[in-house]
C-alpha cells in the first residue's frame, strides 16, 4: 500500500523544515540512501536521504513550503496504485497535512497587482499582469515560513514582495530576488538607528537556536575547567614540514584536532556521554569542529579521525568549513560527536572557556601560540606557549580522569611526530 515519508528530525531542538529542493518527482524510483530533498532548518541547508525504496507517487509539500518534524512530506506508492490511494493514505491523518504555500488562506483576502508604467505612456496605460502579493483583509501577507524567516532577518517588509508561489504566496525565491536595502553602517538585519545612535537588530533563526541551546547547557549541566600550557615549536616546525610535501595544507588547527583525537586513545574512559541511565562509551573520536558563520556558529563532525592521516584529517575539515559557510551541510555531518573543539587563537584571543555542546562531554577552548619565557632543564629561554582550556561535564568525566586527558593532549602536541604514527 502506499507509504508516507514524514518531515524527519534532521538536527536536534528543530520543530520545523522546510523543503529547499526536491531532487526527486512523481514517478521517479528511489532507493534507500539516495539523495531526496534539501531541507531548511534555522542552522542549514540539510541534505536529506531516502529511509526507505520505492516510487515517488506525491510530493504533498512543494518547494518553498514546510511542516513540522514528523508532518507527511511525500508519499511512496505500488505498481497499481492510484492517486485515490493517495488520497485515502493521506486522509487517515486526519486531513491535517503540512503547511504548503499552495494552502488557500481561511481569511477574505484582497490582491494586489502591480501596474508597470513606463516613462513615455499615458498614466491610464492598461495595466500588465505581474506575480501578485496575497494580503489578508488584516494587512498580513501570506508567505511560506522560511520566507517569512528571511525577510525578517534582512529587514525587508513582505508587505512590499510579489509572491510567486502557488495562489500568490510569497516563497523563498521571491525574497532571495528583492532589491536588497540601502547599505548603511549596520547590517542587513538591523533598522534604522534611533535618535540616541542605537540599533536593534533582530534575532535569527539560529541565533535564537543557539541562545536556547547554550542557555540550557551552561543551566544544567555542571561545567568544571581545567588550562594546560602547551610548547607548541615543535608542532609549527612539523606543520612546515607537512606542507612542503603536501598537497593538502594543514593548519594548527587540524593538529590540534588529531592530536585530541589521540588523546583519546590514551585515555579512552574520557570518550564518554552522559544520559540519564547510563554512560554512553564510544567507540570511535568523533570531533565537533566549531565553524564561525554569517548566521552563527555550527559544529559539523568530523569522524573516525584516529584512523585518518593528519592530511586527511585537513582535508575533510576544510570541505565541512566550506559547506558550513554556504549552510549546504548534511544531515549527519551536524549530529554526533562525543567531544568538540573551539579554536579561537587565529584572532589572538589567548585563553578562554567554551560552554559545552550538549550533550558532549567536553569541549577544548584553544588560544593563540604566543613567545613568553619558560624554563627548561633549568635554563630560561622563550618558547612559542598555547593555552588551551578543557571544559568537561562534571556528570560524566572527574577532574582526575579529564587531567590524565589534558596530559595526554599536552604530550601529543608536544611531541607532534606521535600524531604521524
Amino acid at each position: 500500500m502506499a507509504t508516507i515519508i514524514r518531515m524527519p528530525s534532521v538536527l536536534a531542538g528543530a520543530n520545523e523544515a522546510a523543503i529547499g529542493k526536491w531532487l526527486v518527482k512523481p514517478g521517479d524510483l528511489i532507493s534507500e540512501g539516495s539523495p531526496f530533498a534539501e531541507l531548511e532548518t534555522e542552522k542549514a541547508v540539510v541534505e536529506y536521504n531516502a529511509e526507505v525504496s520505492g516510487t515517488i507517487g506525491r510530493l504533498v509539500i512543494p518547494e518553498g513550503g514546510s511542516g513540522e518534524i514528523g508532518a507527511p512530506i511525500a508519499v511512496l506508492i505500488e505498481a497499481g496504485e492510484t492517486e485515490a490511494d493517495i488520497d485515502a493514505v493521506l486522509g487517515g491523518e486526519g486531513g491535517a497535512v503540512a503547511e504548503t504555500p499552495a494552502a488557500a488562506p481561511a481569511e477574505p483576502i484582497a490582491v494586489a497587482v502591480e501596474v508597470s508604467v513606463s516613462p513615455t505612456s499615458s498614466p491610464i496605460a492598461a495595466p500588465i499582469a505581474t506575480p501578485v502579493a496575497v494580503v489578508a483583509a488584516g494587512g498580513r501577507s501570506f508567505a511560506s515560513p522560511i520566507a517569512r524567516k528571511l525577510a525578517r532577518e534582512r529587514g525587508l517588509d513582505l508587505s512590499s514582495l510579489h509572491g510567486s508561489g502557488p495562489g500568490g504566496r510569497i516563497v523563498r525565491r521571491d525574497v532571495d530576488s528583492a532589491p536588497a536595502l540601502p547599505t548603511t553602517t549596520a547590517t542587513s538585519q538591523e533598522v534604522v538607528p534611533a535618535a540616541q545612535g542605537s540599533v536593534e537588530i533582530p534575532h535569527t533563526g539560529m541565533r535564537k537556536a543557539i541562545a536556547r541551546r547554550l542557555t540550557e547547557s551552561k543551566s544544567t549541566v555542571p561545567h568544571f575547567y581545567l588550562t594546560t600550557e602547551c610548547k607548541v615549536d615543535a608542532l609549527l616546525t612539523l606543520r612546515e614540514q607537512i606542507n612542503a610535501y603536501s598537497t593538502v595544507r594543514v593548519s594548527v588547527n587540524d593538529l590540534v584536532v588529531k592530536a585530541a583525537a589521540m588523546a583519546f586513545v590514551d585515555v579512552p574512559d574520557a570518550n564518554v556521554t552522559w544520559t540519564d541511565t547510563a554512560l554512553i562509551r564510544h567507540g570511535s573520536v568523533d570531533i565537533s569542529v566549531a565553524v564561525s558563520t554569517d548566521g552563527g556558529l555550527v559544529t559539523p563532525v568530523v569522524r573516525n579521525i584516529t584512523n585518518k592521516s593528519v592530511s586527511a584529517v585537513s582535508a575533510e575539515i576544510k570541505e565541512l568549513v566550506g559547506r558550513a559557510q554556504e549552510k549546504r551541510l548534511k544531515q549527519d555531518e551536524l549530529e554526533g560527536g562525543s567531544f568538540s573543539i573551539s579554536n579561537l587563537g587565529m584572532y589572538g584571543t589567548l585563553e578562554f572557556a567554551a560552554i559545552l555542546n550538549p550533550p558532549q562531554s567536553g569541549i577544548l577552548a584553544v588560544g593563540a601560540a604566543k613567545d613568553q619565557p619558560v624554563v627548561i632543564d633549568g635554563q630560561l629561554t622563550v618558547a612559542k606557549i598555547m593555552r588551551c582550556t578543557l571544559s568537561a561535564d562534571h556528570r560524566a568525566v572527574d577532574g582526575a580522569l579529564a587531567a590524565q586527558w589534558l596530559a595526554a593532549f599536552t604530550n601529543r602536541i608536544e611531541n607532534p611526530v606521535s600524531l604521524l604514527v
